[in-house]
Order: C-alpha cells, then sequence, then structure tokens
C-alpha cells in the first residue's frame, strides 16, 4: 500500500470519523473537504455511529485476484444510526442470509495483506448485531 494514501486514510478508517458540514448538516464518509450537497469548506469531523442498517447489497462471486480466495462475498451500503452511510464488506454470516433492513455492527478487521511486502490493510467490516 501506498504510504501516502495510508497517512490519508488513518483517521477515517482507524479511528471510524465522519465529516458533518457546518452549512447544511450533511454526513459524508470518508470526512472531505467540500461538501458535495452546498459547496461549503466548513467540515467538522466526529465519531461515527458503529451500529446501523444494509441499505442494499450484493454478492461478489468474481472477485479481483486479492479478494479471490473470499469468494462469494457480501458488499452493502449501510446507513448508520447517525445518519452517515459507508459502503464495506459484511462477514460473519452467509451472504444468502443477508436481508435489506438487516441490523450491523462495525467491527475493526483485517480488508487484505498486500503482495511480497506483507503489509496488512485493516479497515470496516459490518457484522449482525
Amino acid at each position: 500500500m501506498i504510504t501516502a494514501r495510508v497517512w490519508r486514510e488513518k483517521k477515517p478508517r482507524y479511528l471510524n470519523q465522519i465529516g458533518r458540514c457546518k452549512g447544511c448538516g450533511r454526513l459524508f464518509f470518508p470526512p472531505r473537504r467540500v461538501c458535495d450537497g452546498c459547496r461549503g469548506r466548513e467540515i467538522e469531523t466526529r465519531a461515527m455511529s458503529e451500529t446501523g442498517r444494509v441499505l442494499t447489497y450484493t454478492i461478489i462471486r468474481v472477485a479481483p485476484p486479492a479478494f479471490a480466495q473470499e469468494v462469494p462475498y457480501a458488499v452493502a451500503v449501510l446507513e448508520m444510526d447517525d445518519g452517515a452511510r459507508m459502503l464495506t464488506q459484511v462477514t460473519d454470516v452467509a451472504p444468502e442470509d443477508i436481508r435489506t433492513g438487516m441490523r450491523v455492527r462495525l467491527e475493526f478487521r483485517k480488508i487484505r495483506q498486500h503482495g511480497r511486502t506483507g503489509v496488512i490493510a485493516y479497515g470496516h467490516k459490518a457484522v449482525p448485531e
């Protein structure tokens, strides 16, 4: 993994942070510098809720090489209890048992290991509540 990317993503990835526009109140994950709703630039960061529900999902059966050993797996758009939305893998449940509206909670887990360097990337995964 590129070192600059690790540092850029460190806070939202490791501290569960979201951005909130002070102008219109819109929430973002990951935090950004400009609101895509009102184009405001006053963005504050805060902790994201760790529980939410599945809005929509898909089951991946043909994966990129880095995730080929995990197929089939589910990726879902979650709406967290504070209103933030995020895309993440749903795990610890059979893909065919995932349903829209299913309650989930975020856990911090290994996402993948990078090639020859062996650098491990961690991040959020959703598990049933």
